[in-house]
């Protein structure tokens, strides 16, 4: 015959206390004395007792669960902020539910509304303008924000994409180069930020930036356009990518027109994503740290949650990766 489940009845009786003394007890609702949650614990522990989720978050009105955004998860970068954010959510007792809007402004908002609906408070990527986002704030659920938001009254985790962009651009101009480009994805807010360091480091100079841009945040996209790049009147001998994935797809495209990567140009990205190292050469990037920028958002939104005010801007450092996309020039 089929055991049956432990109640929380069963709890009670065998405890010696009320069903509501073990509801608070199991939902950390309220303290009881060493001995009742010492005899509490031992009786669930021997009765195998288990929560009903769903009862628990009638009673608590939490459902231990965080929805998390991203805008394309066959991107490593939303991947590392996923296992960031996750790591941080499962000690804490949280369940992350993910949602891929595939870099689709048109299905964000029906997807992050229901979403919603179903958690306790949400960690949101968005390619939706500002001004355009009245509804997320509508929700009346906890949220942080990815990116520096201007209008959004919400905390929020941003990366130093400006200070990067200058870096990498600053480092290029070391290198000797001088006709140094931009590989750009004009949907991403990021992408100004980015763009506006490279410009920063060129005007020092007194050069010019030259600007390409990519149909998609992809491989595909910048493959697509290594042919209009290297093969114009006056190629650049170094090219800043908006992301590692666009530069691992120009990197492709140039060395099958025959062109070597870095002696005609060097080539960098952004984000560091792991693939890069493993590209011949080696993809020199710029790493936004994107596992703890995962894992800030969910510290932040947990705090939130617990009504703990927190800082409404959290910025992640920059940090320079050297591999062999880039070389000295003569």
């Amino acid at each position: 015959m089929k055991k049956s489940v432990a109640t929380i009845r069963d709890v009670a009786t065998a405890a010696g206390v009320s069903t509501a003394t073990v509801s608070k007890f199991v939902n950390g609702t309220q303290r009881f004395s060493p001995a009742v949650e010492a005899r509490l614990t031992s009786v669930i522990e021997q009765l195998g007792y288990r929560s009903n989720p769903m009862a628990q978050s009638m009673i608590t009105g939490r459902t231990k669960a965080i929805g998390l955004s991203v805008l394309d998860i066959t991107n490593p970068h939303f991947t590392s902020v996923v296992k960031g954010a996750n790591r941080v959510a499962q000690a804490h007792g949280y369940t992350v539910l993910l949602v891929d809007t595939e870099e689709t402004q048109e299905r964000e908002r029906q997807l992050l509304e229901a979403l919603s609906r179903r958690v306790d408070g949400m960690i949101v990527y968005s390619r939706t303008p500002e001004e355009e986002l009245g509804w997320l704030l509508a929700l009346d659920r906890p949220a942080v924000y990815f990116g520096r938001p201007e209008r959004l009254a919400l905390p929020a985790v941003a990366s130093d994409d400006q200070l990067g962009a200058f870096m990498v651009t600053r480092h290029l101009l070391t290198q000797g180069h001088k006709r140094v480009a931009y590989l750009s994805f004009a949907p991403s807010r990021r992408d100004r930020e980015r763009m506006a360091g490279v410009r920063e480091a060129l005007a020092a100079l007194g050069l010019e930036l030259t600007v390409f841009e990519a149909d998609a945040p992809s491989a595909d996209g910048g493959e697509r356009l290594s042919s209009a790049i290297m093969l114009g009147r006056q190629p650049p001998d170094a090219l800043v990518c908006y992301n590692d994935l666009t530069a691992l797809g120009f990197l492709k495209g140039a060395q099958e027109l025959g062109f070597n990567v870095p002696d005609d140009i060097s080539v960098a990205g952004f984000d560091n994503i792991q693939y890069g190292s493993f590209a011949t050469p080696g993809l020199t990037s710029v790493d936004l740290h994107s596992e703890r920028m995962g894992a800030a958002a969910m510290q932040k939104l947990l705090a939130s949650i617990e009504g703990q005010e927190v800082e409404p801007l959290t910025v992640i450092d920059a940090q320079l990766v050297l591999r062999g996309s880039t070389t000295t020039r003569a």
